[in-house]
């Protein structure tokens, strides 16, 4: 099996943008590709996030995300895209979230209802990242990937959970439409994690409008 190339978009570049931007093209990778690009990734990972950090915290970083790379590419419906133009500038990837809603354990406090529908019914799709490179237009490239990703498995609502400590992530998901829904304990360690959800399509949206005026309460401008 190999990849499918996807059709390249066309990109009308507003004033001041880079003309690189117009080339971006998305592609579909499946789990055998996807490990074969760990180390791309790994770098992409590292430069989005940490570009003027030591030699050693680099090193460990790019290990860290290698680890949790090939633990997902192992769970049940595994996806990834990425955006390259001459060479990778964005990815993202995750897995379906089950309908026993088991993803969601440690929540803290009652699950939003909507959200709750919404996992019975499988219509939410876990992100684990959405990686960018630095670059004026790099919201654009995590919009597309984040919405194309969702859109291709047919899912209504993205889910992701950050470190609460990890606050430039946590500002990017939030400038490309995440919502802050509540707080995570994991049993694997005692640090505290944020839940996010991206809604895709209107009537979704419309779901969660309470949950949008709460997450503009929890983010101050």
């Amino acid at each position: 099996m190999t990849a499918q190339p996807e059709q390249k978009q066309q990109h009308k570049p507003r004033a001041g943008e880079s003309s690189t931007m117009e080339a971006v093209r998305l592609r579909r990778v499946n789990r055998w590709l996807a490990q074969g690009l760990g180390g791309e990734l790994a770098d992409l990972y590292v430069d989005s996030r940490e570009r003027s950090a030591a030699a050693a915290h680099r090193s460990r970083s790019r290990l860290d995300f290698l680890n949790r790379l090939t633990g997902d590419i192992r769970r049940p419906g595994f996806a990834m895209l990425i955006a390259e133009t001459d060479h990778l500038v964005g990815c993202t990837f995750g897995f379906p979230v089950g309908s026993d809603g088991f993803w969601w354990l440690g929540f803290d406090g009652a699950l939003p209802h909507s959200i709750e529908q919404l996992t019975a019914s499988g219509g939410v799709f876990a992100i684990t990242h959405v990686l960018v490179q630095p670059h004026p237009q790099d919201q654009d490239v995590a919009c597309r990937l984040q919405k194309r990703l969702l859109s291709d498995h047919q899912a209504s609502l993205g889910a992701i959970i950050v470190d609460q400590d990890d606050h430039s992530t946590l500002t990017s998901l939030r400038s490309w439409g995440w919502l802050d829904v509540g707080e995570v304990w994991r049993p694997a360690g005692p640090t505290m994690f944020r839940a996010l959800v991206l809604p895709l399509g209107e009537r979704t949206t419309a779901r969660l409008e309470g949950l949008a005026h709460d997450a503009r309460t929890r983010w101050p401008t």
